[in-house]
């Protein structure tokens, strides 16, 4: 009997790769020696580098192929690149290592013990299903699209665009299944096949990737990005600042997400026939609020208000009262995060459901499911991008690319800022994307005379852009993965929505970034 993880067969061999695993394994083969190929090219040729800088320069070379061809784990190539630095001599053991030390790596880990907190307690799979259980809603073909990308913002906004979708999408393919076999059977359209089921899958995860961009911690790229600007320009972002300037942002997208989606691919029904009773039927699976998920509100409630506390005292007692300096210096968002992350080991679970044994709200062996890659990742590109500025090879770039370019407004290096990190993130992870742009961008509006500030905040959410293909995001992947959406349709309405979000992204930030005083 075949298990699940023996190969799929067809006949007597094995199943023919997809057209997408094709691609990816082309692409990986290529990017496998293209890198150390390129890595030998400019450590050779880029003599009117100084060594650190010319050695970086081959390193970065190598991280940005092996990264966009993904021919090893991101996590992989990551660690790869960080130890090449010590052995080439771009930096000393203890500045390069000592880049995991940083705050945001705790931001990450109390962050995704909270989120995996969530999951395995059902929180948010309930907070889903209440919201749709609203017969208006869930009978409208429409509204139901709608709603779907209003929980995906909203959960993405605390939890990973990929554990959101992850979360959302077998709940919107238990939908669209159910209504379709009451529509078949009424002699209509197979609804799963149709333009309101490919809308729903593009809406869970389109509105999850555009979601995140509502706090700094709603994706790994966007505390990467962050980092990385504050480094290079020594002003900081506060959380509050950050949602100050993103949300009308987000709204915008969203209300253009929803015009995109529905004329593009129009509903064919007026009304979902079996939607309501097939919620109305997984909520009751799920039962009453258990003393795990009250727990874990309670933590994710705590981390939110110490991450929003010192921004809120600042604007109402002024941020330099002796409050606010005192919780900005002790109260870091990696602080808080951790100190949420400790009190899901601390609140315990009823003895009655752990067989009369004191068990806490989530064990070590749940807690060490997080994705450990993402931090080595910000790990590295957090080194790179600083070692790129203490050799040097930062200005370097930026002016050659200032000269070549010939952008010099702070308005023509914001769209340049935009379209790099959106073409990368196309072909490449939003983690690897903020790690490879962001230290280029910022550079060149140095170089310019303008402040890097705004071009560094668009490069950063424009990485978690790339709405075009499956390999794009995880989303993407795992909404095609669904065999709803044709890939003509996510090409189509992922372009359409590119350039429409980029225009919003661009005009956004720099319309409302002054206004919140960045």
């Amino acid at each position: 009997m075949a298990t699940l993880t023996d190969p799929p067969t067809r006949g007597d061999g094995p199943a023919a790769l997809t057209g997408q695993e094709r691609f990816d394994d082309l692409r990986g083969r290529i990017g496998l020696w293209l890198g150390p190929l390129l890595f030998g090219v400019v450590l050779l040729t880029a003599d009117g580098l100084e060594w650190p800088q010319r050695a970086l320069a081959a390193i970065f070379a190598l991280v940005i192929v092996w990264w966009i061809s993904e021919a090893l784990p991101l996590a992989v190539t990551a660690i790869f690149a960080v130890l090449m630095c010590v052995f080439m001599g771009v930096g000393d053991e203890e500045t390069v290592l000592g880049a995991f030390g940083n705050d945001t790596i705790f931001t990450f880990l109390g962050g995704f013990v909270v989120a995996r907190s969530m999951t395995v307690h059902g929180l948010d799979r309930r907070l889903a299903l209440k919201l749709l259980s609203s017969s208006s809603i869930v009978r409208s073909p429409a509204r139901t699209v709608i709603a779907f990308g209003g929980m995906a913002a909203l959960i993405s906004a605390f939890v990973s665009n990929t554990a959101t979708v992850a979360m959302l999408f077998p709940i919107g393919v238990g939908i669209v299944l159910a209504v379709s076999r009451i529509s078949q059977a009424d002699g209509g359209p197979d609804l799963s096949r149709s333009r309101w089921a490919t809308a729903m899958m593009l809406m869970i995860a389109y509105g999850a990737s555009i979601g995140g961009l509502l706090t700094p911690v709603g994706a790994p790229h966007q505390l990467i990005g962050r980092d990385l600007v504050e480094k290079q320009t020594g002003e900081t972002i506060s959380f509050v600042e950050w949602v100050l300037m993103f949300a009308p942002i987000v709204l915008v997208m969203f209300v253009v997400l929803a015009f995109v989606l529905l004329l593009l691919n129009r509903p064919e029904v007026k009304e979902l026939r079996g939607a309501e009773e097939y919620v109305a039927q997984q909520r009751q699976e799920i039962g009453g609020f258990s003393r795990g998920e009250a727990n874990t509100l309670v933590a994710f409630a705590a981390a939110v208000t110490l991450w929003t506390l010192p921004g809120v005292l600042s604007i109402v007692i002024g941020e330099d009262s002796a409050p606010v300096t005192w919780l900005t210096e002790h109260v870091t968002e990696g602080v808080a995060a951790v100190f949420a992350a400790t009190l899901l080991f601390v609140l315990p679970l009823p003895r009655a459901a752990s067989g009369g044994r004191r068990s806490a709200t989530l064990t070590w062996s749940e807690a060490v499911k997080i994705d450990w890659g993402v931090i080595l990742l910000f790990g590295a590109g957090t080194v790179i991008g600083k070692l790129s500025f203490e050799t040097g090879l930062a200005r370097v770039l930026g002016d050659g690319l200032a000269e070549k370019t010939g952008v010099s407004s702070l308005v023509a290096i914001t769209i340049l800022a935009a379209v790099t990190a959106l073409l990368v993130s196309e072909t490449t992870s939003n983690t690897a994307s903020a790690g490879i742009v962001v230290p280029i961008v910022v550079p060149i509006a140095v170089a310019a005379g303008v402040d890097p500030l705004i071009p560094g905040l668009v490069a950063t959410a424009a990485a978690g852009y790339g709405f075009m293909l499956p390999v794009s995001t995880p989303p993407n992947a795992i909404v095609y993965g669904s065999g709803m959406v044709p890939l003509t349709k996510m090409l189509r309405s992922g372009i359409v929505f590119d350039v429409l979000g980029m225009v919003v992204l661009v005009t956004g930030v720099l319309l409302v970034a002054p206004l919140v005083g960045l």
